[in-house]
C-alpha cells in the first residue's frame, strides 16, 4: 500500500463529493429515515459505483455520452421532486421514520445515490485515477472510504434536521431537487450546444 496515493485519491474524491448532488441527497434521506440505514444502503451505492469505475468507467463512458447521463438525472431529478411536493399535503403517521421497515429504507438509500452517481463527477474521478496511477485497488480503497466519509458527515446533518417538519422537509426535498434537475438540465443543454 502506498500512503500517498491513498491520501491523495482520498483528498480528491472528499473534496469532490463534499457539495455534490448525492451528499445533499444523503443528508435529506437522513432526515427522513434512520441515519444508520441510510448509510447502509448509500455506502452499498457507493460501493458499487467504485467497482464500476475501477473496472468498466472509462471504458462506459466512451460508449454512453456524458450528456445523455445528464439528461438522465435531471428527469429523475424532476420526477422526485414532483413526488416531494406532491406528498406535503398531509402528514401520515404510517410515514415516520420509526414506521418504514429499515429494508425499504436501505434500500430506498441504495437506489437514490445509485441513480444520481452516474456520470457523477467523482466517479469520473475514480475512473481516471485508476487508470492513471494504474492501481485499481488502492484507487478503489481510498475512493470508498472517501465516500463513505462524506456520506457519514450528511447522515450528521441529517439528523439535525429531523426536528423539522415533516410537510417542511418534503418542501425542502422537492426544492432541492429541483435546483438540482435544473443544474443538470442546464449541463447537458451547455454541453449538446457545444456539439453543434
Amino acid at each position: 500500500m502506498h500512503p500517498v496515493l491513498l491520501a491523495t485519491v482520498f483528498g480528491v474524491v472528499f473534496l469532490g463529493e463534499l457539495p455534490d448532488k448525492t451528499m445533499f441527497a444523503s443528508l435529506v434521506l437522513a432526515s427522513r429515515g434512520r441515519a444508520s440505514l441510510v448509510w447502509l444502503g448509500a455506502a452499498g451505492a457507493f460501493l458499487l459505483h467504485v467497482l464500476i469505475a475501477v473496472t468498466v468507467g472509462s471504458v462506459l463512458f466512451t460508449f454512453l455520452p456524458h450528456k445523455v447521463v445528464e439528461v438522465a438525472v435531471a428527469i429523475m431529478f424532476l420526477v422526485g421532486a414532483i413526488l416531494a411536493f406532491r406528498d406535503t399535503g398531509e402528514e401520515d403517521a404510517d410515514d415516520s421514520p420509526a414506521a418504514r421497515p429499515g429494508s425499504r429504507t436501505v434500500l430506498t438509500a441504495f437506489i437514490v445515490i445509485f441513480i444520481a452517481e452516474w456520470g457523477d463527477l467523482t466517479q469520473i474521478l475514480t475512473a481516471n485515477l485508476a487508470a492513471r496511477y494504474d492501481d485499481p485497488l488502492q484507487v478503489g480503497i481510498a475512493a470508498v472510504l472517501a465516500l463513505w466519509a462524506v456520506a457519514g458527515i450528511a447522515m450528521v446533518a441529517g439528523r439535525l434536521l429531523r426536528n423539522l417538519p415533516v410537510v417542511l422537509l418534503r418542501r425542502i426535498t422537492g426544492v432541492v431537487l429541483l435546483v438540482l434537475a435544473a443544474l443538470a438540465a442546464l449541463d447537458a443543454i451547455a454541453g449538446i450546444s457545444t456539439i453543434f
